[in-house]
C-alpha cells in the first residue's frame, strides 16, 4: 500500500555551510570572537551577502552586506523587530516583557513611549545632568590620581562611571555598595548567558545543566536588590 501525499516545497533558503551536524547544526563551529568566524563563514561561500546556520533547533540568517543590512533595519524593520524569546529574558525580564526583550507590538510601543517621555526627554536629562557632571569630575580626579602610579585599567573606571550614573538617578544618592553589588549582578547574569546559552539553542539541555537555576537565583537576587530601593524611597516619602 504506497500513501501519497504532497510535499512541501523546499525553502528557497540562502547559502549554508556543509558540515552541519545532527541535532546540533552549525554549534560546534561557533568560536570567538563570533563576529570574526561568522566573516569567515561567509566569506567560505564566495562572500555570501547573507547566509544561513542551523544554530540547534534555531534557524539563523548572517547579513554581510550593508546594503542588505539597510534594507532589514529601514523597510523591513517591522519583519525584524521581534526578539527570541531566550532563558535570560523569561526569567531576568519578567518573561521578556520589558522594552529591551519584548517583541515588537502595542506592549513595547507604550513601553517607549513611556521611556521617552518619562526618562530619556530633555528635560529629565536636564534635571540630572548634575550628576554626570559630578561623576565625570570624580572620574578625571581618580584618573589623575592612578596614573601617577602608572598604569590604568580603564575599563573598570567607565563602569563605575555608567553604574554610578544609573544609582544615583535611581535611587537620588551615591551608593557605592549599590552600585558594586548591580555591577556584580549585571556581570553574572550576562556572563554566558546573553545569547551564548546552550540551552536557548538545544531545550533539552536544561536538563543536565545548571543554567535555568542560576539565571532564576540572579532573578530572585536583582529582585532583591530593586526592591530594597524601592522600599528606600518609599520611606523617604
Amino acid at each position: 500500500m504506497f500513501l501519497f501525499t504532497k510535499s512541501k516545497p523546499k525553502p528557497n533558503l540562502p547559502p549554508s555551510l556543509r558540515n552541519s551536524l545532527p541535532v546540533i547544526g552549525h554549534l560546534h563551529l561557533m568560536k570567538r570572537p563570533y563576529h570574526r568566524k561568522l566573516l569567515s563563514f561567509a566569506r567560505s561561500l564566495g562572500n555570501a551577502p547573507i547566509i544561513h546556520l542551523r544554530l540547534g533547533q534555531r534557524q539563523t540568517y548572517v547579513v554581510s552586506s550593508r546594503a542588505i543590512a539597510e534594507e532589514c533595519f529601514t523597510k523591513n524593520d517591522i519583519v525584524f523587530a521581534n526578539r527570541p524569546v531566550l532563558m535570560i529574558n523569561k526569567h531576568l525580564g519578567y518573561n521578556a516583557t520589558h522594552m529591551v526583550g519584548a517583541s515588537y507590538g502595542d506592549h513595547w510601543r507604550s513601553l517607549r513611549r513611556i521611556t521617552a517621555a518619562d526618562i530619556f526627554s530633555s528635560m529629565r536629562l536636564s534635571m540630572f545632568l548634575y550628576i554626570s557632571k559630578d561623576e565625570i569630575r570624580r572620574l578625571l580626579l581618580r584618573l589623575y590620581r592612578d596614573s601617577l602610579h602608572g598604569f590604568v585599567e580603564m575599563k573598570s573606571l567607565f563602569t563605575n562611571l555608567a553604574f554610578n550614573n544609573i544609582i544615583r538617578t535611581i535611587a537620588g544618592k551615591r551608593y557605592y555598595e549599590e552600585a558594586k553589588l548591580a555591577r556584580h549582578l549585571v556581570s553574572e547574569a550576562m556572563a554566558g548567558d546573553s545569547g551564548r546559552n546552550p540551552a536557548d539553542y538545544l531545550s533539552f539541555l536544561r536538563l543536565f545543566t545548571d543554567s535555568e537555576a542560576r539565571i532564576k537565583d540572579v532573578a530572585h537576587r536583582f529582585d532583591a536588590f530593586l526592591q530594597k530601593l524601592v522600599d528606600e524611597k518609599r520611606a523617604e516619602k
